[in-house]
């Protein structure tokens, strides 16, 4: 990867991380139990794609970076209580997130729901009490951007169907159904509530930035199935190998290894020619290399 962008996306990650530390409550206090437990989900690690897409958006519109913060915050922590409530034995049982053992493995089942519930919450806070937009009906779409990407119409909705899909064969449609609303809603979302953030972009502008960020959502999802399928433990952070091991149809499972790489690589080229015009969009060209080239 170009050097420049790594310092990018490595001091973006390091300023999320301290926005995060400062917005999350404090353990200290009542429910202790229950704030550090929010903690240990947010912090210490994740790639965080989706503020970093959020920053990258927002370069193509000049947003400020301290609305963009927020936003970006907002978007990892729906994020963070969707992978806690995704670890649970009532959904994919695992025992290992980013490392080191997961939220109910950690803190136990009912604090680790809890934590998703408050994380969940924590985020509309975020988006709702700090000035974001330039008037008022545009932040209050940002509101309804976040809760349609995180709910039964989003990603909510694309773990439904996930769930019911075990053990059965999904058409290509039917898969990718399922991860533009799983894995691509929150992903679709943080491009579009960091544009928000900025000057506002005529309607045909957004619907070219919401498809690079449909196209980069499904590549996201088929590198991960890839790297499932291909990477070990140690690698990822979490356990290699839980989709076939679950019986759940991937985009390996249903193409193949070689076709799935090829798709991706389809889908990145898709992303780069939705960018064509914009002249502030390097950040976000650069994302969607990292989305398909990553190893982790």
């Amino acid at each position: 990867m170009n050097p420049d962008f790594l310092a990018w996306s490595g001091n973006l990650q390091a300023r999320i991380e301290t926005v995060l530390e400062r917005l999350l409550p404090d353990p200290q206090h009542t429910p202790q139990t229950l704030h550090a437990a929010m903690r240990y989900a947010a912090l210490e690690g994740g790639k965080r794609v989706r503020p970093l897409l959020a920053f990258a958006a927002g370069e193509v519109v000049g947003a400020d970076p301290a609305r963009v913060e927020i936003a970006a915050s907002a978007v990892e922590l729906i994020h963070a209580y969707s992978l806690v409530h995704d670890d649970l034995p009532c959904m994919d049982n695992d025992m290992l997130r980013r490392g080191k053992p997961t939220c109910h493995v950690e803190y136990g089942e009912a604090t680790a729901l809890l934590v998703g519930d408050s994380l969940h919450s924590l985020a509309f806070e975020l988006i709702s009490a700090h000035t974001l937009s330039d008037t008022p009906e545009r932040q209050l779409e940002m509101v309804k951007l976040l809760a349609l990407a995180a709910g039964s119409r989003g990603m909510a909705g694309g773990q439904a169907i996930d769930l019911v899909s075990v053990g059965q064969t999904l058409t290509l449609p039917e898969l990718e159904f399922m991860h533009i609303h799983k894995t691509g809603a929150l992903i679709r979302a943080s491009v579009l509530l960091g544009t928000y953030c900025g000057s506002a972009l005529d309607d045909t502008a957004l619907a070219k930035l919401d498809h690079y960020a449909k196209c980069v959502g499904l590549a996201f999802q088929v590198v991960d199935d890839i790297l499932d399928a291909e990477a070990p433990t140690a690698t990822l952070g979490k356990t290699a190998g839980k989709d076939a091991e679950n019986n759940k149809p991937t985009y390996v499972t249903l193409m193949g290894s070689a076709r799935a790489k090829a798709f991706a690589a389809e889908l990145h080229s898709d992303a780069l020619d939705a960018l064509a015009g914009f002249d502030s969009a390097q950040r976000l060209r650069e994302l969607a290399d990292f989305i398909v080239q990553r190893q982790f």
